[in-house]
C-alpha cells in the first residue's frame, strides 16, 4: 500500500509498535493508547534512546512484548527495571531496527533525526502501516523510501500536523486535479523579530514555541523556519508534487494546519486546535477515527485568523531548503544532517542562533550532491555532512 492505500480493518486489538516512545510525539501517542477503551490496542514493542526510567514506566503500564533502549550502556538498567514483568529487554541501534521489524499492524516512527531511517525502512519492508513523525525519513531518503513503500505494499501516514492536514484534504484518486499545496507556519517565536534581535536569542527563548508543545530540536527548527523547509521537501516526495507548487503561508494562530488548492479554484483546509494528539489520533485509528482530549475548536472564540507571506531575508532556511530540493541527490540529506549538528551546537551554546543557517549553508556548499543509490549511501552522505558541519562549528564565529 502507498500513501493512499487502506489498512484492512483486521481483528481488534490493533497491534502497535512505538519507536521513540519517550519523546514528545511518543509520549502523546502513549497517552492516546492509555485513554482508548480496553482491548483497542495491544503493544508489540516500545523503543527509546536513553530514557530508561520513562521507557520502563511505559512498559510496565502497557506490557509490550519488547522494550528497547538504543544506548547499549543502558541495557542493564532497563533489564533490572523490567525484572518480573515478562517484558523482554534489549539494547542497541540494531535492536531498535529489529523492534521495527516485529509483527505489528501499525508503527509510530517518532525517532528524531537520521537514526530513525533504518528502523522505518525495516517496518516498510514488511509492509506495515507506518505513521511517521520523523521528517528525515523523506528528507534524507525520499526517493528510496517511496520506492520501498511501493515495492512492499506499505502505507505511510504523516503525523506532522501540516502533512496530516494535506493528507486529509488531498484527492489521491485524482491527483492531477490538485494545483498547489500550501503549508502553514506559525512563524515561531521570532516571527516579527529583526536579525539583530535574533542574533542574541538564547536556547530558552528559541524553544518557547508560542502555540505548539514540541521537543527542543523541532522547536528550534520552527524558530529558524527550517522545519518548513524540511516540510517542503517532505511534501514533494509524499505527495509527488513539484517544488514550485508547494507554498508556505505564515499563520500565527495555528488553526488552519495546511491547505490544498484544486484546479477549479477550490481550496480545502483542515482546521483544529494546536494539539499534536489530533494528527497522531488520525493515524492511530486510520482509516477510522477516535476520540481525543484535544480542546475543541471554537471559531467564534478564535474570531480572527491572519495570514502573511514568510520573510525570506529574516528566515533564509526556506531558501536553503528549496535550493537543496532543486539540486537533488544528496543535497537534502546534507541539509538535514548539517541542521541537526548546528541545532545541537546552538542548544549547547557553542554557536549563536544565526550560526545555524551559516553552518547549513557552508556545509551544503562544501560537499558534493551525488545521489546515493541505497540506504548505506544515504547514511554515508549523512555522516560526511555531520563531520563537515561539526568542523565548521569548531572553526566558525560564535554567531
Amino acid at each position: 500500500m502507498v500513501v493512499d492505500g487502506a489498512v484492512g480493518a483486521g481483528e481488534s486489538p490493533r497491534r502497535i509498535t512505538v519507536l521513540g516512545s519517550t519523546g514528545s510525539v511518543g509520549t502523546q501517542t502513549i497517552d492516546l493508547i492509555a485513554r482508548a477503551p480496553a482491548g483497542t490496542f495491544a503493544v508489540e514493542a516500545l523503543t527509546a534512546n536513553r530514557n530508561v526510567d520513562l521507557l520502563a514506566q511505559q512498559a510496565r503500564a502497557l506490557r509490550p512484548h519488547l522494550a528497547v533502549v538504543a544506548d547499549p550502556a543502558a541495557y542493564g538498567a532497563l533489564k533490572a527495571a523490567l525484572a518480573g514483568t515478562g517484558v523482554e529487554a534489549a539494547a542497541g541501534p540494531q535492536a531498535v531496527a529489529e523492534a521495527a521489524g516485529r509483527p505489528a499492524d501499525w508503527v509510530m516512527a517518532a525517532i528524531v533525526g537520521a537514526a530513525g531511517l533504518e528502523p522505518v525502512l525495516a517496518a516498510v519492508r514488511r509492509g506495515a502501516c507506518v505513521a511517521f513523525a520523523n521528517k528525515e525519513v523523506l528528507v534524507c531518503a525520499g526517493a528510496l523510501m517511496m520506492d520501498e513503500v511501493r515495492a512492499h505494499g506499505a502505507t505511510l501516514l504523516p503525523v506532522d500536523s501540516e502533512h496530516n492536514a494535506i493528507y486529509q484534504c488531498f484527492d489521491f484518486a485524482h491527483p492531477g486535479r490538485v494545483r498547489r499545496l500550501i503549508l502553514t507556519a506559525s512563524g515561531g517565536p521570532f516571527r516579527t523579530a529583526d536579525r539583530a534581535t535574533m542574533a542574541a536569542v538564547t536556547p530558552e527563548q528559541a524553544v518557547a514555541h508560542p502555540t505548539w508543545d514540541m521537543g527542543a530540536k523541532i522547536s528550534v527548527d520552527s524558530a529558524t523556519m527550517m522545519n518548513k523547509g524540511l516540510e517542503i521537501i517532505e511534501a514533494h516526495f509524499l505527495f509527488a508534487m513539484p517544488e514550485e507548487r508547494i507554498d508556505v503561508l505564515v499563520h500565527p494562530q495555528s488553526v488552519v494546519h495546511s491547505l490544498v488548492e484544486y484546479v477549479d479554484g477550490s481550496v480545502l483546509a483542515q482546521l483544529g486546535t494546536p494539539d499534536m494528539r489530533t494528527p497522531i489520533a488520525h493515524t492511530l485509528a486510520w482509516p477510522d477515527r477516535m476520540e481525543t482530549p484535544a480542546r475543541r475548536l471554537d471559531l467564534a472564540q478564535a474570531a480572527t485568523l491572519t495570514f502573511e507571506a514568510p520573510d525570506p531575508q529574516r528566515f533564509p532556511a526556506l531558501r536553503l531548503a528549496r535550493a537543496a530540493l532543486q539540486s537533488g541527490g544528496a543535497a537534502p540529506t546534507i541539509l538535514s544532517a548539517a541542521n541537526e549538528v548546528a541545532v545541537a551546537a546552538f542548544l549547547e551554546r557553542r554557536i549563536g542562533f544565526l550560526g545555524i543557517e551559516r553552518i547549513v549553508e557552508e556545509t551544503l556548499a562544501a560537499l558534493p550532491h551525488d545521489a546515493p543509490s541505497d540506504l548505506a549511501g544515504v547514511l554515508a552522505a549523512d555522516a560526511e555532512a555531520r563531520r563537515c558541519a561539526a568542523d565548521r562549528v569548531g572553526m566558525g564565529s560564535p554567531v
